[in-house]
């Protein structure tokens, strides 16, 4: 569970900003809530901004920091550069540190993360916990000085094979440290993205090794069109029946088929649909219609003919699926992109329901639909904004619960006529 995500100078970010899944006193929707101890926890947050702002930027801080995090020991070479973007906007950001720092609990452990790097090497790091209730250092770090607390020894000696463009963190892992692998296991298992921020959206297909991929897709695409009545999948021809026909180890050519159907399942080009019908893996929809002599019975279509929308809920439901089976944390930008309000609605609910949500898993998402100020869904602390300094081009991020606001206050109107900020400046014709 993710109690706050806090960082700076990140593209369009110079100061800190921060994301607090902390709820408040509010009395509305208690029983969505996740408790923690004596410490209560918010099922999800939308980030609402005008275009430009820079709310997609908070998912993307996000991203970088967890790739980071989890890849730093084997994509670190001597003179690789640390792939942080500080912000641009004056001159002198770009000589000042990007600093990222997750509050974060697992395994009803609450760790304390960070680090603070620019592009030549890392400046600051370290790692807390609390296994006994009260926080404790496992490791910290200025530069290449390095404390210890424990383990003093074994860490010792892992700091010295640690580079300065390299998270000590990261290759403590690789050396067995236990305290940092069982901090590792929030970040490599629990935190799940609904897209990649590079050239190949290689982390969709992370879920192409559980074996509920293709159910949760075929649930959700019947969610999705009131029609659907069933899928089918082929993997070169040969069907899979059911969750069963994948092995333990999949082979290389099935994941390499998965991976490419994953792929071009998020997409919505048109292109998109000739591959989603020449793949080495396809997919039929069955949907009900009649004989010619009236007689109700099942059709198939090839995957490519259905709607937009609905192909991008089957996108995102296995990494929806996969956060609420383990209780972890799903980003995603821009949910609605191509969905129906009314489909945002049921991804929604389903991380606020402590039905289909009992493990406590969180949803972070941007989004552009107001429909959800409504406060049926979401309570006031779950509603962040973006905005951005004209003359600076500074982005910060702030909650509705920092304003003033009773009870009977139209929130959605109150956004749009720019009391809470985050909105388009511009001049709307007055039409007669």
């Amino acid at each position: 569970m993710l109690v706050e995500f806090t960082f700076s100078n990140y593209r369009s970010f110079r100061d800190a900003a921060s994301l607090s899944m902390e709820a408040t006193g509010l009395g509305s929707l208690k029983n969505s809530l996740i408790e923690y101890n004596n410490a209560k926890l918010l099922p999800g947050v939308a980030i609402y901004g005008k275009n430009g702002g820079g709310k997609s930027n908070v998912i993307r801080a996000f991203w970088l920091a967890v790739q980071f995090v989890k890849n730093a020991q084997r994509t670190q070479h001597e003179n690789s550069e640390i792939p942080v973007i500080p912000f641009a906007l004056n001159d002198y950001s770009f000589t000042q540190p990007t600093q990222f720092e997750f509050i974060y609990i697992i395994d009803k452990i609450k760790y304390w993360y960070s680090f603070s790097a620019t592009k030549e090497k890392v400046v600051e790091e370290y790692l807390y916990h609390s296994p006994k209730g009260q926080r404790a250092l496992v490791f910290k770090r200025n530069g290449q000085q390095f404390t210890f607390t424990e383990e003093k020894a074994t860490r010792t000696l892992i700091s010295k094979a640690v580079a300065k463009n390299q998270l000590f963190f990261s290759v403590a892992c690789t050396m067995n440290d236990s305290a940092c692998i069982s901090a590792m296991r929030w970040f490599r298992d629990y935190v799940f993205f609904s897209r990649d921020y590079t050239d190949i959206p290689t982390q969709l297909i992370e879920y192409s090794e559980d074996k509920n991929m293709l159910r949760a897709i075929s649930e959700y695409a019947k969610a999705a069109d009131v029609g659907i009545e069933d899928m089918r999948f082929e993997v070169n021809s040969k069907e899979i029946i059911d969750d069963k026909s994948f092995p333990d180890g999949i082979p290389e050519g099935v994941r390499v088929a998965l991976t490419q159907f994953m792929r071009t399942l998020s997409e919505t080009s048109n292109n998109a649909e000739i591959r989603l019908k020449m793949g080495q893996m396809t997919a039929k929809v069955s949907h009900l219609g009649k004989t010619q002599e009236g007689a109700v019975s099942s059709f198939e279509l090839d995957l490519s003919d259905e709607s937009d929308g609905t192909r991008k809920l089957m996108a995102l439901s296995p990494a929806i699926e996969s956060a609420l089976k383990k209780g972890g944390v799903l980003l995603v930008d821009e949910i609605e992109r191509e969905l129906h309000p009314t489909l945002v609605n049921l991804i929604v609910s389903k991380f606020q329901s402590k039905k289909t949500n009992p493990l406590g898993a969180q949803l972070i998402f941007t989004t552009h639909n107001t429909e959800l100020m409504n406060l049926e869904l979401l309570r006031k602390d779950q509603l962040y904004f973006v905005d951005k300094k004209a003359n600076e081009g500074i982005s910060e991020l702030y909650s509705l619960s920092e304003f003033s606001t009773r009870t009977t206050d139209n929130i959605r109107k109150g956004y749009l006529i720019g009391r809470y900020g985050a909105v388009p400046n511009v001049d709307i014709e007055e039409v007669e």
